[in-house]
């Protein structure tokens, strides 16, 4: 039995482990992702999902629905710290080419248990203005 060694260097993000109960993927920069690209939010129905910046510079977008409305926040990620996003938050990075992340989540989360919100002109003017 050997140490298995596993990493990603190409643009989004890639599984680079997993087993039946949880996944390791590396995050890196993607033109989806970017503050001239960002345009959608997204959320987990069933599970959370872990996020930890390794290098460069990433801004983590959330949502919460108020009345109808978004109320869009954002936190800017600092190194080595563990940001947890609770189940049916509505979320996204905004990320800079050199940003490279790692993420955990439950191997179940997917597309059909998991939603996309397209963003309007006002929101991702928000959300521009949050991650200079």
């Amino acid at each position: 039995m050997n140490i298995e060694v596993m990493d990603f260097s190409g643009e989004g993000m890639s599984r680079v482990y997993e087993n039946k109960k949880w996944t390791v993927g590396i995050k890196n920069w993607k033109p989806a992702n970017d503050i001239s690209g960002i345009d959608c939010l997204e959320r987990h129905n069933e599970t959370d999902e872990l996020f930890i910046l390794l290098s460069g510079t990433c801004t983590l977008i959330y949502a919460n629905e108020n009345a109808g409305k978004l109320d869009i926040q954002a936190v800017k990620m600092e190194p080595f710290k563990v940001y947890n996003i609770p189940a049916t938050l509505w979320h996204n990075t905004v990320t800079r080419k050199d940003t490279k992340m790692a993420l955990v989540e439950d191997s179940a989360t997917g597309s059909g248990n998991s939603d996309v919100l397209p963003l309007n002109g006002e929101q991702i003017a928000r959300i521009k203005q949050l991650a200079k």
